[in-house]
């Protein structure tokens, strides 16, 4: 769950999100010591007026400060295009859990177990932890399973979004989202619907609830 007054990424529940935690922190240090040179170089510039005709007139400056930004960015896109890679990747899924957004709540199937259930918000009278975070039922997933998150929509844009778990997927009416989900720490992991679609949008969260294998096959036989 974010916290009052957070200045970074959530804390990561799989590789996924690990991956994008340490590319974000990469790039914020690039950006922070960049912008702290330019912002030192022109102070420096401002006060020596002689210093800054000499730059503007030095050609190897500007063959530098070309060359320079072009090295960097390369910096830069390489661990994002791994983090693409990995978000891509492929794997088998062990089962499928489709995520279905209407106005406004979420319904969660499970057609390998003929299981559907629906997600509301919970009143704010019922919710002991988190104000407007927790739902009546929590969709629930095996750790350490590959899974396929299928999602889509029957009326407007949603997007299902768990930042601890690096998804961010669009639901959209007529069509169906999918992607690869593996999560390597179990716990309850929170959030909500990305997409504004509606008077009701900040009242649809979402809830994953990551159990032992044992524990979701007792789970789908009691329910």
């Amino acid at each position: 769950m974010p916290t009052w007054n957070m200045m970074i990424m959530q804390d990561p529940a799989n590789m996924v999100s690990v991956y994008m935690s340490i590319t974000h922190n990469t790039i914020m240090e690039v950006m922070i010591a960049i912008a702290t040179f330019i912002s030192v170089l022109m102070i420096f510039l401002l006060k020596n007026k002689a210093t800054n005709r000499m730059i503007t007139q030095n050609n190897k400056m500007e063959i530098l400060w070309t060359i320079l930004p072009m090295i960097i960015l390369i910096y830069m896109a390489s661990p994002s295009l791994q983090l693409l890679y990995i978000m891509e990747e492929s794997n088998t899924p062990s089962m499928t859990i489709k995520s279905v957004g209407h106005q406004w709540y979420w319904t969660y199937e499970y057609p390998d177990f003929m299981k559907t259930f629906d997600s509301y918000m919970m009143t704010e009278k019922s919710q002991k932890k988190f104000r407007l975070m927790d739902v009546d039922n929590r969709m629930i997933m095996p750790f350490k399973i590959f899974t396929r998150i299928l999602c889509s929509s029957t009326d407007v844009i949603h997007s299902w979004t768990i930042p601890s778990l690096g998804v961010k997927m669009d639901a959209m009416p007529g069509r169906v989202n999918q992607m690869i989900m593996y999560p390597s720490m179990m716990g309850v992991y929170y959030g909500q619907c990305s997409e504004i679609c509606g008077m009701n949008h900040s009242f649809m969260p979402i809830v994953v609830e990551i159990v032992k294998t044992k524990m979701f096959i007792n789970w789908i036989k009691v329910s």
